[in-house]
């Protein structure tokens, strides 16, 4: 499993993924993942000491040395079960109006 600890809501802003279908949240990772490959995370959010487990496969790749910068690592989508609704509704109450933004994003 994957620890996920976002303590900041620009983080987490930039690693949330709301355009994907149930959510997502890209994880900075030197791992060499695959698109497709099943993940699972523990994602603790804010000061929260609940962490969410949450099961998800990749649909987001970012390599190494990739153009712009980017940080390394893969973009997964939130298994559409109640642990992928929970960690979406989670993420998107902690983001509130910042989700209209047109700030970049880790993945956008």
């Amino acid at each position: 499993a994957i620890s996920l600890n976002i303590k900041d809501k620009a983080i987490l802003y930039a690693a949330y993924m709301g355009y994907v279908k149930g959510g997502g949240i890209f994880i900075p990772t030197a791992r060499p993942y695959r698109l497709g490959d099943e993940i699972f995370m523990l994602i603790s959010l804010s000061d929260d000491p609940t962490r969410l487990p949450v099961a998800g496969r990749v649909v987001w790749v970012t390599p190494a040395g990739c153009h712009g910068n980017r940080v390394q690592g893969v973009g997964v989508q939130f298994k559409e079960d109640e642990s992928g609704l929970q960690a979406r509704r989670r993420i998107e109450g902690l983001l509130g109006g910042h989700l209209q933004s047109a700030r970049p994003t880790h993945t956008l």
